[in-house]
């Protein structure tokens, strides 16, 4: 079942709903895996929670370890709404700005402001991205 163009993380369900299962994934920074891990320290490990949307909810148990997987392209695309497009807006109304005004100071701060309505408007289209960004669940063996 698992694809070379998916991502999978292991998780155990915290809680489980109508439709919709809630999975704990463990993240550990990469330094946690190699022998001078004793430099890491504890903030180097986050827990997080991801709903995930199921028809077969009751086939599943609190506390069951389960794989997460999601498509690696889903990746990708956080990538380019989270960092790439913001990064990408600000540069550009940086040079424009800074070739018609000449100031530096508030080309630099418009710039910045740019990024309140872009976050606005995802934090307004959360719904749209959400059924973009499914995740799919399946049972460990």
């Amino acid at each position: 079942m698992y694809e070379s163009n998916q991502i999978e993380h292991q998780g155990f369900i915290k809680e489980i709903h109508e439709n919709r299962i809630f999975v704990s994934i463990i993240s550990k920074a990469a330094c946690l895996s190699c022998t001078l891990k004793s430099a890491c320290n504890i903030s180097d490990v986050e827990e997080k929670i991801i709903e995930i949307n199921t028809e077969n909810y009751s086939d599943y148990i609190i506390n069951e370890e389960v794989d997460v997987f999601y498509s690696q392209s889903l990746g990708f695309r956080a990538l380019l709404l989270g960092y790439l497009l913001p990064f990408l807006f600000v540069i550009f109304t940086l040079i424009t700005l800074i070739s018609i005004t000449k100031n530096e100071l508030i080309s630099g701060l418009i710039s910045l402001g740019i990024l309140i309505p872009y976050y606005l408007i995802l934090y307004m289209k959360r719904d749209k991205i959400k059924k973009t960004f499914a995740f799919s669940v399946k049972k460990r063996f």
